[in-house]
Order: structure tokens, then sequence, then C-alpha cells
């Protein structure tokens, strides 16, 4: 099949989260089964055009009565094969992309203009395959900033060259929905009969992802559990009822991780590579992190890692706000050393700043270092993710491969990726808890450790299983194929 990937972001061109590393590695992979996959994105202003090489002319797109004029650019997705290389093209934009940010600015403030922006991007991506004459079979677009591709493919683009194209809209992250001033709508070119049936309405708002919902031929998000929690009021952020109309259609595919970059074995960024056979290299990493943190240099004191995004969907509040069993209560009652990195709220980022400065055994860089990122996953001895709700989740699949115990609460991918830990036969590949409470994360976290000193043995096993997990694209790819001949046979 000839598969176009949309998406705002993939790695190594733009990243702000997860949904980077996925359409890339998930593209590599479906590109390794046979199929032609090429991949579209906005050139931001850090995507160096002297790195791309330019399509000749330049492209018109009608938009809401007006022409915009752009380029396109492409190059060749690292890791492709060079049988089947996986070709990536640039909607070059200066006005809309030529901005430092994907999303918002420095100060973190969206951009008044991004329903224009990603209006413009998803109805580029059709004036792209008229350029080049190259005509997808299916286009698979990636959450809200190309939600609006399944729209124009319903409503007045599928026919013609687009005749037997089908779409795809994969939901990462239910938290963004693209809600803005219905105002924007014009823009889209669409009649306002498509805004209420196409179902954009939100509460006098227009929402992009609840009408991609509605208009794509099949839909899934990043893991069989949260595919069932975006489908109740408590997780489905007001969309739980279109999920709930289109669940024929809806199912949950778990993302994998690139096993060419996340693997021990043969992993740069550590002091030395490891696996179950020789596990003298996570030693090393744990006495590296411990050096470049400046901690005591301890080898029998477990170490715990956090690499995350400081804000509320990810436990933040609980973990380091002022009640008895936060971080703070952690660090200060309990044997351990505490590592952290990440970047987001400004409260979270003083007080984690703060801790580091009051507490001996607490350490934070605010921030973001790949090469820390992976020294975390290899040096820690427990992992901690305390998600307010967690689509799929990557960290805990690193930590999992890395030997690293994640200590997680009980929602979304966490639960299909980490076994709960038992304590009469050592079986597990973690620990989980349920109520998002400072006091549960505490109990959870001294569970491990206690685990840790009186069990090691258990320690032991459940790092070596947690190792010999699969968590590759291979599987995941084969349920996106599938889902995209099920698309096309029911188109």
């Amino acid at each position: 099949m000839k598969i176009l990937m949309a998406a705002s972001e993939a790695v190594p061109f733009a990243k702000t989260g997860g949904l980077a590393d996925a359409v890339s590695a998930l593209s590599l992979a479906i590109a390794k089964l046979g199929n032609e996959v090429k991949v579209i994105l906005p050139r931001y202003w850090r995507i160096d055009r002297a790195k791309l090489t330019q399509l000749e002319g330049e492209m018109g797109v009608k938009m809401g009565g007006l022409e915009e004029w752009c380029a396109v650019y492409k190059t060749v997705m690292p890791g492709s094969s060079k049988k089947n290389p996986v070709e990536v093209f640039f909607i070059d934009h200066e006005i809309f992309f030529g901005r430092d940010g994907i999303y918002a600015n420095v100060f973190n403030e969206d951009y008044a203009d991004n329903p224009r922006r990603f209006t413009f991007f998803s109805r580029a991506v059709f004036q792209f395959c008229n350029k080049t004459g190259w005509y997808p079979d299916v286009i698979h677009a990636h959450d809200w900033p190309t939600a609006l591709v399944p729209v124009y493919l319903k409503y007045g683009l599928r026919e013609g060259a687009f005749a037997n194209t089908v779409s795809v809209l994969t939901i990462h992250n239910l938290g963004y929905q693209g809600i803005y001033h219905k105002d924007n709508f014009h823009y889209t070119g669409l009649g306002w009969n498509v805004f209420y049936e196409g179902g954009f309405e939100d509460w006098g708002m227009m929402n992009m992802l609840k009408a991609g919902i509605y208009s794509a031929g099949q839909l899934n998000t990043v893991s069989e559990t949260y595919c069932g929690e975006s489908m109740t009021q408590a997780h489905g952020f007001r969309l739980d009822g279109p999920l709930r109309y289109r669940n024929a259609d809806y199912r949950g595919i778990l993302n994998g991780i690139d096993s060419n970059v996340w693997n021990p074995a043969k992993d740069k960024l550590i002091p030395r590579p490891y696996s179950t056979g020789d596990m003298g290299g996570k030693a090393e990493a744990k006495a590296e992190l411990q050096k470049r943190f400046g901690l005591t240099a301890d080898p029998g004191i477990p170490v715990i890692g956090m690499v995350t995004r400081l804000s509320e969907q990810k436990g933040i509040g609980e973990l380091f706000g002022p009640c008895y069993g936060s971080a703070f209560s952690i660090c200060r009652d309990m044997n351990i050393q505490f590592v952290l990195i990440g970047t987001g709220e400004t409260w979270c980022e003083r007080e984690i700043s703060g801790m580091s400065e009051r507490l001996p055994n607490f350490r934070a860089n605010v921030g973001y270092s790949e090469e820390l990122c992976h020294l975390i996953e290899a040096g820690s001895d427990f992992f901690l993710m305390p998600s307010r709700y967690e689509p799929c989740g990557l960290n805990q699949m690193y930590s999992l491969v890395y030997g690293t115990l994640p200590i997680v609460r009980r929602t979304g991918g966490l639960v299909d990726t980490v076994q709960n830990y038992d304590e009469a036969t050592g079986a597990g590949t973690g620990f989980m808890f349920d109520d998002l409470t400072p006091q549960a994360i505490y109990n959870t976290v001294g569970w491990a450790v206690w685990a840790y000193y009186n069990r090691p043995e258990h320690i032991k096993s459940m790092r070596l299983r947690g190792m010999k997990r699969d968590f590759s694209w291979d599987l995941s790819a084969g349920k996106y194929t599938e889902m995209y001949r099920e698309a096309r046979a029911i188109q």
C-alpha cells in the first residue's frame, strides 16, 4: 500500500513529545513490511533548508477564498532502508511556520493563529499529492493538528484522484483537541453545514479533533486500556460521546519503541553497554549518574529517576505539592536518591530547583538533554510515573528494557506494559498504585524501596524479566497495516 503520514512533528526534525517518536518509528516499521511510506510535515524555522532538496516550482493552496503560496522540500528519514526509503516532505510557509516554536512561543503561550496554521497544512497535504502526482491509498493523520485531513477527504476531496484514498486518525492524547473560536472556520473553505454536520461545533467553538473523529475512516489510540478509558466521562475530555458513537471503528494499538535508539546493548550515550548476560554496564551507569548529579557515590542506595514534562497530566501537583507524602517527604524519610530532568509549569520548575538546594538526596535538571535521559534510564533502579492519565507512555518501556523498574499509576498504557509486583512469588516487572494522591505515591515508592532492601533476588529477577520484553514496533506495525486494509475494505 501507499501510505502518507501527515503529522505536525517527527524526529529528528521537530519534537515536543512522544508523538514525534511514534510518527517516525511507525513510518519506518510500516515501510519495513513492504509498504511505500511518505511523511509530510511543516517546515519549522529550525529545520535547515540547506539540508533539504527543494521540489521545483511553488505550490498554491486555496484557503477560504484566498490562495496561499508555499514551497515543498524533501529528504529521507534517518534509519530508512536503501531498498525502500521513507521520504519526508516539508511544507514551507514562512508566515505560518517560520518561527521558533511548533505550537507555542517561548512563554508557552499558544500561537493565536494555530487554527489557520494547521488548517492550511491539512489542506496542503492534498495539494502536495496533486503537485507530485503521488496519490496514497491511506492518509494517516495524527492528533488535532492534522485532524482536518479526514474532514477534507470526506467533504469534497474524495473524488477524482482521491476516489480510492481512505483516512485513518490516530489520537495520541485527548487532552489536546485544537479548540478555537468559530470565527476561524471560514478559513477552511468548507460550508457552514459542515461545521455542524461534520462535528466541528463545540459549545459555540470550533473543535478540530472532534471533526476528525466524525470524519475519519478508521480511528485508533495508542493503547488498549486508554481506548476503553477514553470512552468514559472520567477520561474522555468531553469527546467520550463521539468516541462511543464511532466505537465500531475505534481501537487501541500500543505504541512501540525504537530499539535501535533505546537499547542498553548498543546505547552509545551511556558509559558502557550492557545486557541480561552482563549487567556491569548498568552499575557503571549508576555511578556516572550519581557523579553527574552531585549525589553520594554509593551503589547500595536505590536511585529513583524521572524524565517528565512538568504538567498536571504527569501528576506533578500530587508529587511536588505541599502535602505529606510528596517527593519532599519521600526524600526526607527514605534512604534513597532522586534524580529528575524536565521542563514545564513554572511553579514546578521553581519547586524542584528549591528542593535540589534543600535536600542532599534530590537533584533536578530543568531543561532537556537526550544524553541525560539515557543516563537516567540506565543508571536508575526505579523510574517514577505518577500520571493522572497516560495514553501510552514510552518511558516505562524504556525503563523496562534498561532493567529499571517502573513505579506507575494504574492507567492507560501503563496497565498494558507493566505487571505489578507479587511479594509472594517475585513475579512482575514494576510497582503500581490506583489513587492519584501523595500518600499513594509515597506508599508505593516505599513498597519498592522495601523490596530493594529486603527482596534483592526479586528485584534482580524483575529486572531481567523486563529487559526481555519486546516493545519493538514490528507487532504494532502489523496491527496498523491490518487497520489500513479494513479502512480500504469498507470505504
